[in-house]
């Protein structure tokens, strides 16, 4: 009986880190030689790990922009306060290679002034 239970713990346990490294992705699926920027209002903000994300409309479309983890803007002196829906930012970055409305941004203008997401 206490197999069973140690082997669900572990099985339950295997799942749930392996769907978080899932849910990770690597920088590779970004065109890097094609750096663009977008400057709009935010739609909507999803403050989470791994990575913090923006809805923005560009060129009619709802665009993603991926920021850095939560953790590194709260070092770069980004808050969830600064990013909020109505609140217009410009996003410098690379369009992704497998989604045609998403980029990942590295420098993120707003209020004024320039943060480094790297």
């Amino acid at each position: 009986m206490l197999r069973r239970r140690l082997f669900g713990s572990c099985l339950v346990i295997a799942m749930a880190v392996g769907g978080v490294a899932d849910a990770h992705h690597g920088w590779g699926s970004y065109d890097a030689a094609r750096k663009f920027s977008i400057t709009s209002a935010i739609e909507k903000v999803e403050w989470q790990n791994p990575h913090v994300l923006v809805v923005m409309s560009y060129q009619d479309k709802a665009w993603d922009a991926v920021l850095a983890p939560p953790f590194r803007m709260s070092t770069r002196g980004l808050d969830a306060d600064m990013l909020k829906p109505g609140t217009t930012i410009t996003v410098e970055g690379y369009p992704s290679t497998r989604s045609g409305t998403e980029m990942r941004a590295e420098r993120l203008i707003a209020a004024g002034r320039t943060y480094e997401l790297r």
